[in-house]
């Protein structure tokens, strides 16, 4: 790609207005989950994502119409099915945040950065460097005492669940890459689609008897707090941080946004350990360190950087 060889000719303030941006999205994706915890329940999950996917689908819609009505049959399809995969996802992610920390959750969700390439090598068959392999344990490792921040015991269910989100999104990455009707798509639409068909799962799972309350029942009793995460969640987490990414990702090479966009878990550790005043206690603080490095050293790795 041409692009990849556009910041080492352009002068470091240039790379740095690529940068900051790339950096502003992987802070509020960081936040999100600290964000998402504060304003949903166990009984209120399907209602808030109902909610924060509604406000921006019509952005996104009218943005990209016209390539809504370029896409085919089969892209349609397939970024369907990319949606359901997509719904799976933020169903584990919100309900695990709500029976974990923030911190654990951006953590643990960031075990895709080694989960995805492991599972790559396992479709075609083509064993991954042993330096990866460590890497992956190392990451793994730090997961198992991550989750024993107050002393040995067994994983919560929100650790657990946060961990199938992991093996969810290496699912959705996967089918990306093999699904080849989509691969031609504009990303803009592809996404219009798949956000779209999420919502659709989250209504008719909103409408089905005891799956929670209402998303018109919890709107009306947000407050103030509640519309400000809300909104957080549905402007900067899913609208901006999509924009972003399309203008960055034609302006830097594909290795750059993924090495700035990996430092999500970072910023979700800071945010929860700041804001949230979550602790993780010496096991935590150990496990959350490997997991840091095991999934920077293990994207470097398949990279094929040293």
């Amino acid at each position: 790609m041409s692009a990849a060889a556009l910041p080492a000719l352009a002068p470091p303030r240039r790379a740095w207005v690529t940068d900051l941006p790339l950096l502003l999205v992987a802070a509020v994706w960081g936040a999100s989950y600290l964000a998402a915890k504060g304003i949903t329940t166990t009984h209120t999950v399907i209602a808030v994502l109902v909610l924060r996917f509604a406000i921006v689908l019509p952005a996104l819609a009218v943005a990209g119409w016209r390539g809504l009505r370029a896409l085919s049959g089969a892209q349609w399809r397939g970024a369907g099915l990319l949606g359901l995969v997509l719904s799976g996802i933020f169903l584990l992610e919100t309900y695990g945040v709500v029976h974990t920390s923030a911190t654990n959750a951006g953590l643990i969700i960031s075990l895709t950065m080694v989960f995805t390439p492991l599972a790559e090598a396992a479709v075609t068959r083509v064993r991954p460097p042993a330096a990866f392999l460590a890497a992956a344990g190392l990451s793994v490792t730090g997961v198992v005492l991550l989750t024993q921040g107050a002393g040995f015991t067994s994983p919560s269910a929100g650790d657990l669940l946060m961990l199938l989100a992991a093996v969810a999104r290496t699912v959705h990455v996967l089918a990306m890459a093999r699904i080849k009707a989509v691969q031609d798509a504009d990303s803009l639409s592809l996404t219009t689609v798949q956000l779209g068909s999420a919502v659709a799962v989250f209504a008719v799972l909103a409408a089905a008897p005891g799956t929670g309350v209402a998303p018109w029942t919890v709107a009306a009793d947000f407050g103030r707090a509640e519309w400000a995460g809300l909104l957080f969640l549905s402007v900067f987490c899913t609208l901006f941080a999509f924009f972003v990414q399309m203008w960055s990702v034609r302006r830097t090479s594909p290795s750059r946004v993924s090495l700035l966009l990996g430092t999500e878990p970072l910023w979700a550790a800071a945010v929860g350990i700041a804001i949230g005043g979550e602790r993780l206690g010496a096991p935590g603080a150990v496990g959350a360190v490997l997991v840091l490095t095991g999934t920077a050293w293990g994207r470097r790795r398949a990279d094929g950087t040293s």
